[in-house]
């Protein structure tokens, strides 16, 4: 266990200059509060002790702002950086050496049974605000940036942005898309297929003002300005 607790601050060390002594980040990291105390949660998991494993994985999240279900598979050389509002769900798997940031969530849909949460490669960094939900595997040496939203399997040595995360680098080389089949799910679940009330009401709008152009074209069409100026102040004069 002193071994296992040495290796993750050895990995503070290593990913974040911020570290300066082996006492700073004993008190006041929050991810290396939240892994030590995920481990001794998952142990208890394993042993059948369910509850003990939640009470003890609930404090943790109270202290830190870091929810990790005991049922989570972590590898070694984990590291949250800041750590605020990170959420890994029960049958999340994760890798060795993977970094992520505040706010990531590696979640389900809400639809899903047994396997419901994502499978995380080696080497894996995911950015900020970073959402990667459903039952999904995301290959070794792979970036996830800042605030994308991942509900496909990515393949090794990619780089994803945006929402739906699209890949704009594979292999090294820059792409424009790579389009990757997805497990068979149900349609409803899909995160990207939601309604965006927002683009839904500009997009009204848009058609709205198209139609008003589009009217008002036909009327100066039907008119001449310059004649119904003429009959205006014929009118003024004859009255």
């Amino acid at each position: 266990m002193f071994r296992q607790i040495r290796q993750d601050i050895q990995v503070i060390f290593e990913r974040d200059p911020a570290a300066r002594s082996i006492i700073e980040v004993v008190l006041c990291y929050p991810g290396f509060h939240a892994i030590v105390s995920h481990r001794l949660a998952h142990w208890l998991y394993t042993k059948k002790r369910v509850l003990l494993a939640r009470m003890i994985s609930q404090i943790s999240r109270f202290f830190t702002g870091i929810e990790i279900h005991p049922g989570a598979k972590i590898g070694q050389g984990f590291f949250i950086d800041h750590g605020m509002g990170v959420v890994i769900g029960e049958t999340a798997e994760v890798g060795d050496n993977v970094t992520l940031y505040q706010g990531v969530t590696l979640g389900g849909t809400g639809k899903e049974k047994g396997k419901r949460h994502p499978t995380i490669g080696n080497d894996v960094f995911i950015g900020s605000g970073a959402k990667i939900l459903g039952s999904i595997k995301i290959g070794d040496h792979v970036k996830i940036g800042a605030g994308s939203v991942v509900t496909k399997p990515v393949p090794a040595d990619s780089t994803v942005v945006g929402v739906p995360g699209t890949i704009v680098r594979h292999m090294g080389v820059r792409v424009d898309n790579i389009e990757i089949e997805s497990p068979e799910e149900d349609p409803s679940s899909r995160q990207e297929d939601l309604p965006d009330p927002v683009h839904e009401m500009l997009k009204c709008l848009m058609d709205r003002v198209s139609q008003l152009e589009q009217t008002l074209g036909e009327k100066e069409k039907r008119y001449d300005v310059f004649e119904i100026i003429q009959h205006d102040e014929s009118s003024k004069r004859g009255v």
